[in-house]
């Protein structure tokens, strides 16, 4: 396993959901903004279906409030919302384009991803929305940089990022040390006080606590005690 390329500057991490980044790809996060790195979300949907008892007319908002305060935690200002239906996302042109917008607005050098497999594990589907979420944006990248893609984003200039990296892969292509940045992770997660209640009636802490530990154990093949484990693709940027 190699280590992920860490020479680039500006950085976005894009997800279906409100605390899809906060299951382990925050402690990266953490790392990138603590060298001093400029680093963006961007959520395709509020995740205001995600809360059991709990309308989407108020799960929404205070998801967003929960993200936002998530993200401060590990040295992020900006987390942009699309607005897509929780639970509905379609892998659609409309999706490619507006992920492909989100590119050239913030010009980022990587862009971090989610899984967006068929199954986490042998027997365990993922998510509907995080499968069209990963593909649509794998496709975004390549979109941003062709000028002629989409006509109705021209005002915004081409822009093309050098990778694309996926997490929460089992057995990615490159690894990254987050042994330093564990705990920074757990409290990120543990943002998401309101969503996490209704999941377990473990306390939220221990639940965060038990996640991160999990997601970011040794990785074989790489020398660190904490590690997250990622795809890299590369692009033309």
């Amino acid at each position: 396993m190699e280590q992920l390329p860490e020479d680039w500057q500006r950085g976005i991490v894009i997800a279906a959901h409100p605390d899809d980044i906060e299951y382990g790809a925050a402690a990266a996060v953490a790392r990138w903004t603590g060298q001093g790195k400029d680093i963006r979300y961007v959520l395709v949907s509020s995740g205001e279906a995600g809360i059991a008892g709990l309308a989407p007319a108020e799960a929404g908002p205070l998801r967003e409030d929960e993200e936002r305060a998530s993200a401060k935690i590990v040295g992020v200002g900006t987390v942009d919302f699309l607005g897509y239906p929780d639970g509905r996302i379609e892998e659609s042109l409309a999706l490619r384009r507006d992920l492909a917008a989100a590119i050239r607005r913030h010009r980022p050098e990587m862009v971090v991803l989610f899984n967006f497999g068929d199954t986490w594990a042998r027997g365990y589907v993922n998510s509907a929305d995080h499968r069209a979420v990963g593909r649509a944006a794998l496709d975004a990248v390549s979109d941003a940089g062709n000028e002629w893609i989409h006509p109705d984003i021209a005002e915004l200039p081409a822009w093309s990022a050098r990778w694309a990296a996926v997490y929460g892969v089992a057995d990615g292509s490159h690894g990254l040390d987050v042994t330093d940045t564990v705990d920074a992770a757990v409290e990120s997660l543990t943002a998401h006080r309101r969503y996490l209640e209704v999941l377990s009636p473990e306390p939220v802490e221990a639940q965060a606590r038990a996640v991160i530990e999990m997601t970011t154990g040794p990785k074989e093949g790489f020398p660190a005690a904490r590690a997250l484990s990622f795809e890299l693709y590369h692009f033309a940027g």
